[in-house]
């Protein structure tokens, strides 16, 4: 299937109800109730406040994958994705994958960090470094399924902050993958090079739409988080991260290219098509090397030295919908960073909206050059 079939069918299927980054229990529930009769939903146990996380099970194939979404509850591009994905294989789109594959998909595992928009759970836990000691309901709930469903793949589905780019390319990491660690060397196991033969194959389908705009994760070992045990169980993991597009701060473009990547990885189990592993390390490191919002060339009321203001928003919950609310992240000669949005002060005083000099920490509404008021907005 081309990129160009696939973009129509994303648009012919894409679940309209879904929108922005706030994504809850609240939200699927409707969707769930309505899926076609070849899903099989079912509520696999229970949050720490006692909300109900959800299971969905579709085909018929001897080929096992098991994919979660929102395991942190501020990640919600992927289940969106998911969503979007499920509207298709209710269309009958993609039926060769179920004919091999069955999948079972978990869309959101932490659904109190989801209602709160944040990271961790209700006890403030992070849900991936709880793999080992398993002290949350929701990571004994994954447990359980991975145990009961006996998976032959995994993928684990994530979002990722705006500060990274695909390596010093001066692009932004749109997407990135990783194929964890098993132990503290790194080996690469039989296992992590089947997984990296899916992202290699993903990553080759999609650089016709993100050239230079993919990357690969940081691979240190961390038994503690969810991949890296899963990987060490023999189990072939995929980590996906959903990143920043170009003024996609709802995330809204990335969710095509995360739909695509689904099917893409989705595809090459099915067909047992992969590339090489070794097309694995030709894609690039993510670097933290973005922020939201250079300012260029600065000066302060006290001195002629010239400097660079960076600026990061900060994600905050109101009335049901994320503000994106900027602060002073840094301040500068800032040659080795690059901005989402730039500007350039020419030389000119730039001040906070209450005539004072940037300091790292304040927000930052608007900002003064030279007397002239600028909005600093996504």
């Amino acid at each position: 299937m081309t990129s160009e079939q696939l973009s129509d069918l994303y648009y012919n299927y894409k679940d309209k109800s879904l929108n922005g980054r706030y994504i809850t229990n609240a939200h699927i529930v409707a969707l769930l109730e309505n899926l076609g009769s070849q899903f099989e939903v079912s509520t696999i146990g229970f949050s720490v406040e006692n909300n109900p996380i959800y299971s969905i099970k579709l085909g018929k194939g001897k080929t096992k994958i098991l994919l979660w979404s929102q395991m942190h509850g501020n990640e919600s591009t992927t289940t969106k994705a998911l969503f979007d994905l499920f509207n298709a294989f209710n269309n009958n789109a993609f039926s060769d994958i179920l004919e091999n594959c069955t999948l079972q998909i978990i869309p959101i595992l932490n659904p109190d960090g989801a209602k709160r928009y944040t990271r961790l759970n209700a006890n403030e836990v992070d849900l991936n470094r709880d793999a080992q000691n398993l002290t949350q309901p929701e990571s004994r709930v994954l447990k359980s399924c991975f145990e009961d469903f006996k998976p032959d793949y995994c993928f684990n589905l994530h979002g990722q902050r705006t500060i990274f780019g695909a390596g010093n390319t001066g692009t932004s990491a749109t997407l990135s993958f990783l194929s964890p660690s098993e132990d503290e060397a790194r080996s690469v196991t039989t296992t992590r090079k089947v997984a990296m033969a899916i992202i290699a194959s993903v990553n080759k389908a999609l650089q016709k739409d993100l050239t230079n705009a993919i990357g690969r994760y940081d691979d240190d070992f961390n038994i503690n988080c969810v991949g890296d045990t899963f990987q060490a169980k023999g189990v072939p993991t995929v980590l996906y991260e959903a990143g920043h597009y170009s003024n996609d701060y709802k995330r809204e473009v990335t969710r095509l290219y995360m739909f695509k990547a689904l099917y893409y990885g989705l595809k090459s189990i099915s067909s047992q098509n992969m590339d090489s592993y070794i097309a694995y390390f030709d894609i690039p490191e993510n670097q933290k090397n973005f922020f939201d919002v250079i300012i260029r060339n600065c000066k302060s009321k006290e001195s002629d030295e010239s400097f660079d203001t960076a600026i990061q928003f900060k994600e905050v919950l109101k009335d049901g919908d994320i503000s994106f609310i900027p602060f002073v992240e840094k301040v500068g000669r800032l040659h080795s960073y690059f901005g989402h949005k730039e500007m350039d002060a020419k030389n000119g005083i730039v001040l906070n909206h209450e005539n004072k000099n940037l300091e790292v920490g304040h927000e930052i509404v608007f900002a003064m050059l030279n007397n002239r008021k600028f909005l600093i907005k996504s």
